[in-house]
C-alpha cells in the first residue's frame, strides 16, 4: 500500500545530501515551508543551492540557512525583499553567490522543467545584463533571450491538506510557486497542516497530484 506520510521531519529530510539544489515554495511569507527549512538548518546540510522567489527575511526560513553558513548560492527573482539584511550582508561578504532571474522567467523555467520541455525564448531581459552570455534571436522583429529549464534535486513546499498518496491542496495565496516546484523537483517533501483520509480530497480540488510528491509530513499550525 502506498503511504507517503512521514511523521518525522528529520527523517523526511535525511535524504538531502550536502551540495543539493533545493526549490523552496512560497511568495513573501505565504506558503513558505518554515518547519522544513528550520529542520534542514538543524540537520546541517552544507553547500546548498536555494531556488526561490526571494532570498529570505529576518533570520527565519531561507535566512536561517544563510545565518548558519549552509547556502552556497541563491537563484531568485527578488533578492532584496523587506528585512533581507541577512542575505545582503552575506552577499557583500562574498559568502553567497546570487543568480537573479525575472519572476516570470523563473516561473516558466520551473514549468518547463516540470513539463519535460527544453529551452525556450523569452523577450524578458533582452538587452540587459541578465542576457549577457546567453543566446539571443530575433523572430518577426521581436528580440528574445534563450532560457533553460530549471530543475531541482529536492522541493520543500507547504500545503494545507495532504493524503497518504501525496495529493495536496493549498490555502489561498499559499498556492503560488509551490505546485510548479513540486513538478520541477526530482524529490518533493511537503509539510501539511493536516493529513486527511484517502478519498476525502475531491479530484477536482487537488492542486498538486501525488505523482509529484514523495513525502508528506504533518506539522500542524506553525
Amino acid at each position: 500500500m502506498i503511504n507517503k506520510i512521514q511523521p518525522s521531519i528529520m527523517q523526511a529530510l535525511h535524504v538531502i545530501p550536502d551540495g543539493a539544489s533545493i526549490l523552496v515554495g512560497g511568495f513573501g511569507e505565504a506558503g513558505i515551508p518554515f518547519a522544513l527549512l528550520h529542520a534542514l538548518r538543524d540537520l546541517g546540510r552544507r553547500e546548498l543551492t536555494i531556488i526561490s522567489n526571494n532570498s529570505g527575511t529576518e533570520q527565519v526560513g531561507i535566512a536561517a540557512l544563510i545565518v548558519a553558513g549552509l547556502v552556497r548560492k541563491i537563484i531568485c527573482s527578488h533578492p532584496r525583499p523587506p528585512k533581507s539584511e541577512v542575505f545582503a550582508a552575506a552577499y557583500r561578504a562574498g559568502q553567497v553567490e546570487l543568480e537573479v532571474v525575472p519572476q516570470g522567467t523563473l516561473a516558466e523555467r520551473l514549468r518547463a522543467a516540470g513539463a519535460g520541455l527544453g529551452p525556450f525564448f523569452t523577450p524578458t531581459g533582452y538587452g540587459t545584463l541578465l542576457a549577457q552570455g546567453k543566446e539571443t534571436r530575433t523572430v518577426d522583429g521581436v528580440n528574445y533571450v534563450l532560457e533553460h529549464p530549471l530543475h531541482g534535486d529536492f522541493a520543500l513546499v507547504k500545503a494545507d491538506l495532504g493524503d497518504r498518496m501525496g495529493n495536496l491542496t493549498y490555502r489561498w495565496a499559499a498556492r503560488n510557486f509551490n505546485p510548479v516546484m513540486c513538478m520541477a523537483a526530482r524529490h518533493t517533501i511537503a509539510q501539511v497542516e493536516r493529513v486527511v483520509p484517502l478519498g476525502e480530497l475531491a479530484p477536482e480540488h487537488v492542486m498538486t497530484p501525488g505523482i509529484f510528491v514523495q513525502t508528506v509530513v504533518p506539522v500542524g499550525q506553525e
